[in-house]
């Protein structure tokens, strides 16, 4: 699947409504960029949790998409997030998803997301779960 079109896919999606932006997939990395928009902070004006959680679980999925077997699914069965700083709105934020596990029944992928300063502020770690055909 091209960037044009899992970009596409996401558009109408959560992800979409988020702003992710796919800049790289293959089935060994998974590369995004979100702006932070003032919507998606606390009143602090900061990157909600939430919406780390829900960036990295946009790349662990799409990196287990690419490595599904043909027909097969996927779902999010766990997830941890480490929050090591913050990211204020106006600015941009970047996701790296790498497998840990690439298995028959579960997936395991790891995301960093960095600040567009590069400093490091958040490490998730999620399950995905391979729902067979």
């Amino acid at each position: 699947m091209s960037l044009d079109e899992l970009n596409q896919l996401l558009q109408p999606l959560f992800p979409g409504l988020m702003g992710v932006r796919i800049v790289e997939a293959t089935p060994e990395k998974v590369v995004a960029t979100m702006q932070v928009r003032p919507d998606l902070c606390t009143s602090s004006r900061t990157l909600h949790g939430g919406a780390y959680m829900a960036f990295a679980d946009t790349l662990g999925a799409v990196g287990t998409i690419l490595n599904l077997p043909s027909g097969a699914r996927t779902t999010t069965i766990e997830s941890k997030t480490n929050f090591l700083g913050g990211a204020p709105a106006g600015t941009q934020v970047t996701g790296e998803s790498t497998p840990i596990h690439r298995g028959k029944t579960t997936m395991v992928w790891q995301t960093r997301i960095s600040s567009d300063a590069g400093k490091l502020i958040a490490i998730v770690m999620q399950t995905q779960m391979v729902l067979p055909a």
